[in-house]
């Protein structure tokens, strides 16, 4: 029940913040969303699962209770944890916690709702990583997309609205997309599943796979449903062409609800590529490696290079995601040991430091009311603290060894450049040049921000960040600091549950 009493934490925490007065609520929500963080760690302490989730491995903190019967199929509130979810859990609840303390300076308007919108997500974000039945995973996900619509729709920038709406919109018809697509697949399988667990429809596919459904073949079908899946699910990541949601909603959404999109959001969709296509599908994936290698490597340059050409900070944050996101795609192609396991510990990495650098592009923002790179210049003599984690951070995401930045990039490589499809160490070394453009367009924008003369010319007075913007991000390069020196301490559970996925189930 321990998961349950997560979820049950972040809702009632969400409602009773709703409720509570503004003067107090950001409070309120910081002390609240602390009792998540304080039990994800003791569920990481005490894990003692094996295998992996949907493949008859040993799940802990699991629960399973019979809900609806729809026809033949049974649906089930089933929950549980393995190595590959278990770390999310906790990337979402240390994220939640940081994220509302740093919405204290910004976030002067509405505060009851926005904190509570901020609680409510963190709910649905752990009912994404920890649900097994298909349904209820699916309720968990799409509830996700209204609370971060309405963030970004009313405490965002000037072109809220438009960027709110496109987020939406994709996201939605993504869903759609995914949802159909796997619905014809259970249709497909007959009588080889009752219900709409994901171990039992993973053992399914894997001991044969669907007959056929709307004149399609078994062979056909399960081919259409890979690449359904895969398109809905690359929007939520997001990879190129299906990126350009992001960019809008990262410049118009409050800093708060940036960290969170970036940090863990932009995860749901490779963990559920992770889950879904690399997990039911083998022979799919191997049959589209070649393409999808080819889209991961696409994401990598063409995000690195639109950064490149930007002059806001947060921008270049964002297209900094949809490049880092393609190295997850590249280790998930990859099917190795180090590619999908590195791919997992990746999404762990830049969920914190991606977070970092949001954080840290909103301190300074707080304080100059600007994020373009031409309009400043010597912040590290009027914010020397805020903008030392902001290179810390960029360092990280430029894969500095000791950072976890560094272990998740060259497991990526590693187990990239051991895949046996067709020119994977082409397609890996073009994606290592990635590395050379983030470099370059990170070390540009802090040459222009940072260092030279302060010649901002503002009315507002430039000095250094209060304490409780500190804080959090102080926490956050630790613990990518930590990750970076003892890797050990989510990559041994990552592989354990990755290993039988590459053999096909079997431990």
């Amino acid at each position: 029940m321990m998961i349950e009493a997560l979820i049950a934490v972040a809702l009632v925490g969400a409602l009773v913040t709703f409720v509570a007065p503004n003067r107090i609520a950001g409070k309120l929500a910081f002390a609240i969303s602390l009792v998540p963080v304080v039990l994800s760690l003791w569920l990481f302490t005490a894990f003692d699962g094996s295998g992996n989730a949907l493949l008859e491995g040993s799940l802990a903190f699991e629960s399973q209770y019979e809900w609806i019967q729809l026809g033949e199929y049974s649906i089930s509130w089933f929950v549980g944890l393995d190595g590959i979810s278990l770390p999310l859990v906790v990337l979402t609840t240390i994220l939640t916690s940081a994220a509302i303390m740093s919405s204290w300076t910004p976030i002067d308007d509405r505060e009851s709702q926005f904190y509570g919108l901020v609680l409510f997500i963190e709910a649905n974000l752990i009912g994404v990583f920890a649900a097994l039945d298909f349904f209820l995973w699916f309720i968990f996900w799409e509830a996700v997309l209204i609370p971060m619509y309405l963030l970004i729709g009313i405490w965002g920038g000037p072109r809220r609205k438009y960027a709110a709406i496109k987020f939406f919109v994709y996201t939605n018809v993504a869903s759609l997309v995914m949802f159909g697509a796997f619905i014809a697949l259970v249709f497909g399988l007959g009588d080889s599943v009752t219900s709409f667990a994901l171990p039992e429809i993973a053992t399914a596919m894997l001991n044969g796979g669907p007959d056929g459904f709307l004149g399609l073949e078994g062979t056909t079908l399960t081919s259409v449903v890979f690449i359904a899946m895969f398109l809905g699910f690359a929007v939520k990541v997001p990879v190129v062409p299906f990126h350009t949601w992001l960019p809008d909603a990262h410049v118009e959404a409050p800093t708060p609800a940036s960290v969170l999109l970036a940090g863990v959001l932009l995860k749901m969709g490779t963990y559920a590529l992770l889950r879904f296509n690399f997990t039911m599908f083998p022979g799919q994936v191997e049959t589209y490696a070649v393409p999808i290698a080819a889209i991961a490597v696409i994401s990598v340059i063409y995000g690195a290079m639109l950064a490149l050409a930007q002059t806001d900070l947060k921008r270049i944050v964002a297209y900094s995601s949809v490049s880092s996101m393609g190295y997850v795609i590249l280790g998930l192609i990859a099917y190795t040991q180090f590619g999908v396991g590195g791919a997992t510990f990746q999404m762990v990495s830049h969920g914190f430091i991606s977070g970092l650098m949001f954080m840290a592009v909103g301190v300074i923002y707080n304080a100059t009311h600007t994020r373009l790179v031409t309009d400043m210049s010597g912040m590290a003599d009027r914010m020397p603290i805020a903008v030392g984690i902001l290179i810390a951070g960029a360092f990280g995401y430029m894969g500095l060894p000791l950072m976890s930045g560094f272990y998740g990039e060259f497991t990526i490589f590693f187990g990239a450049f051991q895949a046996d499809f067709a020119y994977a160490p082409l397609f890996t070394s073009l994606a290592m040049f990635g590395i050379v453009i983030v470099a370059g367009y990170l070390l540009f924008a802090l040459q222009r921000t940072v260092f030279g003369p302060y010649e901002l010319e503002t009315d507002y007075e430039v000095g250094r960040a209060p304490l409780h913007d500190i804080v959090p991000m102080f926490v956050l390069l630790g613990i990518i600091i930590l990750l970076g020196v003892a890797p050990d301490l989510i990559f041994e559970m990552i592989t354990d549950a990755v290993d039988p996925i590459l053999s096909g189930g079997e431990q």
